[in-house]
């Protein structure tokens, strides 16, 4: 049982985390990263952006293939103090299986942004009301 068994548990480990991608690993190393410096249990993470102890276990796990959704990714950036861009690399990961091939079904185009005028608010100053009442003799 003992060779055998453990092939077959990590065969089944390498399946599981071939479905996690290299930005959704990316995200789920951030989290832990933050999760920790804060020194917060998977509780009181889940408590504080509305999940369960037990998807919070399941998405730290490399067991599992559970991971964080672009909600949970506000929800996150809004209780770090953070912008959710931060929870994304600076540069793209190389796209594989069938990532690729939506890609290349679905090309982004490059569009150039427009320039576009910036209006200068108008300032309205207040001015003191002036006294209208008159000196009694």
């Amino acid at each position: 049982m003992g060779h055998n068994y453990f092939k077959s548990s990590l065969t089944s480990i390498m399946q599981d985390q071939e479905h996690i991608s290299l930005i959704d690993q990316y995200v789920i190393d951030l989290v832990r990263e933050l999760r920790d410096k804060k020194e917060l249990t998977q509780q009181e993470l889940a408590d504080a952006i509305g999940l369960s102890r037990s998807f919070i276990r399941s998405i730290e796990s490399p067991n599992s293939r559970a991971k964080y959704n672009v909600r949970h990714i506000n929800a996150l950036a809004d209780y770090f103090g953070m912008s959710p861009r931060e929870f994304l690399p600076e540069k793209a990961f190389p796209v594989d299986g069938v990532e690729e091939k939506v890609v290349k079904k679905a090309p982004v185009k490059k569009v150039a942004a427009k320039k576009v005028p910036v209006k200068k608010a108008a300032v309205k100053v207040k001015s003191k009301p002036t006294s209208t009442k008159t000196a009694k003799k």
